[in-house]
């Protein structure tokens, strides 16, 4: 059995239902797509967890969490519209654990250092069950959209776009 994450133990005060699926990590392919097919999920139904903050602030104010399909791409533009910043920007993986207390690739919404503003793609709602980070690389949680945006107080919006080819 898994060792319990901080995301699972505030999943498991609140009382919401879960499970939790573990993977073999690869730490040069933390992509969405490798988390989805290595548990069996199709990626859009595997949500990752981006940190943005406004463009011009340097502190830790106003940052911001946004929940996107895997398989997708975070819409800077809407993500800034949503959280009522004029312009938006990702923070560096580098600043990631000390602003949240993950790292890249276990990003979660849930339990983090603070409680962010969650803004969660409005694809959420079709599934059943979603898959996300449990705030380590190599776990997951599956949790049913409602619980989860309960969890994490997310606020629905259409955020992702398609990845643009290369």
């Amino acid at each position: 059995m898994p060792s319990k994450t901080n995301a699972a133990r505030l999943l498991d005060q609140m009382g919401i239902s879960y499970e939790l699926r573990e993977y073999e990590v690869d730490p040069d392919d933390l992509a969405a797509e490798t988390v989805a097919a290595k548990i069996g999920l199709p990626p859009e139904q595997v949500f990752k967890t981006l940190v943005a903050r406004p463009e011009r602030s340097t502190d830790r104010g106003g940052i911001v969490m946004a929940v996107i399909p895997g398989d997708q791409e975070l819409n800077l533009k809407a993500l800034a519209a949503a959280a009522g910043e004029r312009k938006i920007q990702l923070v560096p993986a580098k600043e990631l654990q000390a602003l949240t207390g993950y790292i890249r690739g276990g990003v979660t919404a849930l339990a983090a250092k603070r409680d962010f503003p969650v803004y969660v793609d409005e694809t959420i709602e079709p599934f059943d069950v979603v898959s996300i980070s449990a705030g380590v690389r190599g776990l997951q949680i599956l949790i049913a959209p409602a619980d989860y945006l309960r969890a994490t107080k997310g606020t629905i919006a259409a955020l992702a776009e398609p990845k643009k080819s290369i």
